[in-house]
């Protein structure tokens, strides 16, 4: 898309009243290559920055072979894009990887997390990992498993392998059994479970701003961190479409509750 284009779009959604926007694509790091005049992602999200009334910037998906110090640095300076990405493992296992053809190692992703995390302390990580990818090993399976507590994500998203009909994967005879992909999901689920967690655990105590994007019931507004944290708070106000300054009393079951500052 034109990036002209884009930034007319949002123009027009901020003067309707939205305040935060997402740039979605399969992989936004390839945005701008093949357009008349070449533009990086890094630069188009300058471009949307510029634009007045707009408050926050998400986008997903990035895709770990392709993200820049362009990009990184961009994410660090800005204003206005939120602290979380969203960056796909898909396994932690370097020999699953290269049968995916995801075009990285296991390493190679610890090194990404690591500059990310260097630029931005704060952000928050999440992730997709697929298992029981055909030819996936116990030691492989235990190989993600492992690497990804020692990422600690705030959030895996955990997906049984399913076949693509026309894939190489699906053509591939090493299929594995239902049962072993939906153990090996279960498993990882209670790992991301734990991560969670303690991810909103982290952050008992402090005061946040929540875009608060709903009244769920009973006067309770439900919004996010900037970090992609769920809030729910109690207000007599309309909290709909405003960032407010919430204070974070307690977590549970992947949720944050907090009372609204005065």
């Amino acid at each position: 898309r034109n990036p002209r284009d884009i930034v007319r779009e949002i123009e027009h959604l901020v003067a309707d009243g939205v305040v935060e926007v997402m740039l979605l694509g399969q992989n936004v790091n390839s945005y701008g290559k093949t357009l008349e005049e070449p533009m990086t992602f890094a630069q188009l999200l300058q471009e949307v920055e510029k634009i007045e009334g707009l408050e926050r910037i998400r986008f997903m998906t990035s895709h770990p072979k392709d993200l820049s110090d362009e990009l990184i640095e961009v994410m660090k300076n800005s204003k206005k894009i939120c602290r979380h990405l969203h960056l796909p493992l898909q396994s932690g296992s370097s020999e699953i990887l290269k049968k995916m053809n995801r075009k990285y190692t296991k390493n190679q992703y610890l090194e990404l997390v690591e500059k990310i995390r260097k630029a931005m302390p704060d952000i928050s990580l999440t992730t997709d990992i697929i298992v029981g990818f055909p030819g996936e090993t116990e030691e492989d399976y235990q190989a993600s498993r492992a690497f990804a507590e020692e990422i600690g994500f705030s959030k895996i998203h955990v997906f049984p392998y399913s076949p693509k009909k026309g894939t190489p994967a699906a053509a591939r005879k090493d299929q594995l059994q239902n049962a072993v992909k939906q153990e090996r999901s279960h498993d990882l689920i209670t790992v991301s479970d734990r991560m969670t967690d303690a991810f909103l655990q982290k952050h008992v105590g402090k005061v946040m701003p929540v875009l608060f994007e709903r009244c769920i019931g009973d006067d309770v507004y439900e919004g996010h961190t900037t970090n992609y944290m769920k809030v729910h708070a109690r207000s007599t106000k309309d909290l709909s479409n405003v960032i407010a300054d919430t204070k974070i009393l307690s977590v549970a079951e992947e949720m944050a509750f907090g009372e609204v500052e005065a």
